[in-house]
C-alpha cells in the first residue's frame, strides 16, 4: 500500500468512527446584531441611520422629487449606466431621463460617472443593500462609476441578514437560483488596507446615494 493509500484509508476510517452524519442539525440561529422589535417606520429610520455611518447619502421621497434628485447628482452628465426600466422601483425612468438629454451607455463603459441600480433588499442592523445581478441588471452599474444611486422602497427592508436568509429559504432562493451574482454593499467603497491610510474608490464608487421611494 502506498503512503498516500495509508493516509486516505485513515481519514475514511476516521470519518466513520466520528459519524458525522448522525450530528443534529442545529434549529438555533443567533443573530449576528440582534435588534429589538421595530415597527417599520423604526425600523426604517434605523436602517437610514445605519447607512448615514456608513458615509452613504440617504434621501426619502416621491417619484417626481427622485427624478429631479438624480438629474442634481448627475451634475451635467448625458450619460449613465442602468439597470433596465422592469427592474427599477421608479416607472419609465429611462424615458423621463431620455427627455431630459441623458442616455443609457452600454454596460461595459468605464468612463461613466454615475450607475443607477434598483436592489433586491435592504438590511435595517447593517444599512447594507442586497443587490442581484443578471439580465438587465449589470453588475458594472454598481461597480464601475464613481457614483452609485440606489433605488429602494420601504417594503424592501428586512431586520438584518438572518431575517432575509429566511425569506429566501421560504421561496426556494431566487437570489441564488435566478441571479449570475449576488452581493451584499455596506456603504461606499473603501480601504486602509496600505498604511491604514482611509482610501475611498479602491474597489467600486466613491459615493453611494439610497433614494427610497414614498408611494
Amino acid at each position: 500500500m502506498s503512503a498516500r493509500d495509508r493516509i486516505l484509508s485513515r481519514l475514511r476510517a476516521n470519518v466513520g468512527a466520528t459519524n458525522l452524519g448522525a450530528r443534529p442539525t442545529s434549529t438555533d440561529r443567533r443573530h449576528m446584531l440582534p435588534l429589538p422589535e421595530m415597527d417599520p417606520d423604526e425600523r426604517l429610520a434605523h436602517f437610514v441611520s445605519e447607512a448615514e455611518q456608513l458615509g452613504c447619502f440617504v434621501y426619502q421621497m416621491d417619484a417626481n422629487e427622485a427624478i429631479e434628485q438624480i438629474m442634481d447628482l448627475l451634475d451635467g452628465d448625458r450619460s449613465v449606466l442602468s439597470w433596465s426600466d422592469d427592474h427599477l422601483p421608479l416607472d419609465n425612468l429611462h424615458t423621463a431621463l431620455d427627455s431630459l438629454g441623458v442616455s443609457i451607455a452600454e454596460p461595459d463603459d468605464g468612463n461613466i460617472r454615475v450607475g443607477i441600480t434598483g436592489l433586491t433588499a435592504a438590511l435595517a442592523a447593517t444599512g447594507s443593500l442586497v443587490l442581484e445581478s443578471g439580465a438587465g441588471r449589470p453588475r458594472s452599474a454598481s461597480l464601475l462609476p464613481d457614483r452609485h444611486i440606489a433605488l429602494m422602497t420601504p417594503d424592501q427592508l428586512h431586520t438584518d441578514l438572518e431575517d432575509w436568509q429566511a425569506a429566501q429559504k421560504a421561496s426556494a432562493y431566487p437570489a441564488f437560483r435566478g441571479a449570475s451574482n449576488t452581493v451584499i454593499v455596506t456603504g461606499p467603497s473603501k480601504t486602509a488596507d496600505i498604511g491604514h491610510q482611509l482610501v475611498k474608490g479602491a474597489h467600486g464608487p466613491r459615493e453611494l446615494h439610497i433614494l427610497i421611494l414614498r408611494s
